[in-house]
C-alpha cells in the first residue's frame, strides 16, 4: 500500500499539537509496517529526520500553503496532482483540511472545531475558510478521526453524519516527559526563575488560551499568598497577542512574569518536571497534551472545566472556571497551601497519563487507514 502523508507541518524546530501527532503516530507506523511505502508531503524544504524509516520518502509540492489562497491551490491541485502521479492508494490529510478535487480516499484528522465556539479568535479570512470548507471536508473524506469523545460529540452536534463515519485516537505524552532528579530542577529554578518555584503555562500566545485570565489569577493569588513564585509562560506568540503584550508592560506583578517564547523539546521537559503546578485555563480545547505531559512529569495541574479537558484530565486534576480569575486563583493557592494534595495530584497524574499511549493512537490510526481504504474499494 502506498500512503501519502500530508506532512506541511512538520517542521524542525516549530512542532506542536498537530506536528506532534503526525511524528509520534507516523514514525511508529513506518517502523511496524515496512511493507507499505510512506510518502510525506511538503510544501517547503524538509529537515531529513521526518523521512523516519526507509519506507518513508519525502517529495516537496510548491507553492508553500501558509495563507487561504494557497490551501485550496496546494490541496485541490498542486498536491492533489502529485498524489494522483504517486499512484497513492490513501491520502492522510491530519490538519483539518482536504483535498475536494482529489479521487484517492482521504483518512481526514479534525481534532477540534473551536472556530465555532470562539470566532473572533480567529481572522475572517481563516474563519471564512473554517465554516465554509469544514462540512465539506467531513463530506469528502472517506473517514474522520478526531482526539477525544468530546470533540467527537462536538462535531456531530454542527455537522451531522453516519456516527460509524468518525472515530477517536488520543494522542499521549511524549516519553520525554518525565519525573527529574532534584539537582536537575534546582538548575532549572536558578536558569529560569532565579531560584524561585514557578506555576506553568504552556501553549501557543492567542486569546483561547486565555492568558489575560491567567494573569489576572496570578494577580490574586500573589496579593492573597505575598509569595515570591513565579509564572513561566512557553509558547510562540501565535496571533491576536498585541493585547497581552501591552497589558504586560504595566502588570504589577510583570518581574515575577518570565515569557520563554520558543524552547527546546528538552528544555521544555525540564521546565515542565521542575514545575510547582501546570496552570492550563485555555477556553476550550480538543485534547489538551499539556495536561498529560505535566502528569507524566509529576507535575500537579489545575486546568478548565471546559470542553474536553475534564475528559482528559479526568480525576487527576483541580478545574476552574476559565472565565473568572478568581475560580483560576483560588486552585492556584490550594495546591500552595496544601502539599498532601499536591502530592495526591501528582501520585493520580502519573496513572492518569499511563492510560494514554502512542503506541495505542498509532494502532488506532492504522486501524482507520484500513477501513478507509476497505470502505473505498468496496
Amino acid at each position: 500500500m502506498r500512503i501519502a502523508v500530508n506532512a506541511i507541518f512538520l517542521q524542525k524546530n516549530q512542532l506542536e499539537g498537530y506536528g506532534w501527532f503526525v511524528q509520534e503516530v507516523f514514525s511508529r507506523l513506518a517502523k511496524e509496517y515496512p511493507e507499505h511505502e510512506f510518502i510525506f508531503l511538503f510544501d517547503r524544504p524538509y529537515d531529513p529526520s521526518f523521512v523516519f524509516e526507509k519506507n518513508c520518502t519525502a517529495v516537496v509540492v510548491k507553492p508553500a500553503a501558509r495563507h487561504v489562497l494557497a490551501f485550496k491551490y496546494w490541496y485541490d491541485f498542486a498536491a492533489a496532482a502529485q498524489v494522483r502521479r504517486l499512484k497513492a492508494d490513501i491520502w492522510i490529510q491530519p490538519y483539518g483540511f482536504c483535498s475536494l478535487t482529489c479521487s484517492v480516499p482521504q483518512l481526514l484528522f479534525v481534532h477540534d472545531i473551536s472556530f465555532t465556539h470562539f470566532p473572533k479568535q480567529v481572522s475572517w479570512h481563516q474563519r471564512w475558510y473554517y465554516q465554509w470548507g469544514t462540512p465539506r471536508f467531513l463530506k469528502k473524506a472517506k473517514k474522520v478521526l478526531t482526539v477525544s469523545e468530546f470533540s467527537k460529540k462536538d462535531i456531530l452536534a454542527h455537522y451531522p453524519m453516519d456516527p460509524e463515519k468518525i472515530s477517536v485516537a488520543s494522542g499521549a505524552a511524549r516519553s520525554i516527559f518525565h519525573n527529574i532528579h532534584w539537582a536537575e530542577k534546582d538548575a532549572i529554578k536558578s536558569g529560569y526563575a532565579d531560584g524561585r518555584e514557578y506555576f506553568l503555562f504552556v501553549g501557543g500566545i492567542h486569546p483561547r488560551k486565555n492568558l489575560l485570565n491567567l494573569l489576572k489569577a496570578f494577580s490574586l493569588f500573589k496579593k492573597w499568598q505575598k509569595s515570591n513564585m513565579r509564572l513561566i509562560v512557553v509558547g510562540r506568540l501565535a496571533w491576536q497577542y498585541t493585547d497581552l503584550i501591552e497589558k504586560l508592560k504595566t502588570y504589577k506583578y510583570r518581574e515575577d512574569v518570565v515569557m520563554l517564547n520558543y524552547v527546546s523539546d528538552e528544555q521544555l521537559a525540564k521546565i515542565t518536571a521542575s514545575a510547582y503546578a501546570l496552570v492550563y485555563p485555555s477556553f476550550f480545547e480538543g485534547f489538551g497534551l499539556p495536561i498529560l505531559e505535566a502528569m507524566q512529569s509529576a507535575t500537579p495541574v489545575i486546568c478548565s472545566n471546559t470542553s474536553s479537558m475534564p475528559e482528559t484530565a479526568a480525576a487527576a486534576a483541580l478545574f476552574s472556571d476559565p472565565n473568572d480569575p478568581e475560580s483560576i486563583a483560588k486552585q492556584m493557592l490550594a495546591v500552595y497551601k496544601d502539599e498532601t494534595l499536591r502530592d495526591e495530584l501528582v501520585q493520580k497524574g502519573k496513572l492518569r497519563a499511563a492510560e494514554f499511549s502512542w503506541d495505542t493512537t498509532a494502532e488506532l490510526v492504522w486501524s482507520a487507514i484500513l477501513k478507509t481504504v476497505q470502505d473505498f474499494v468496496e
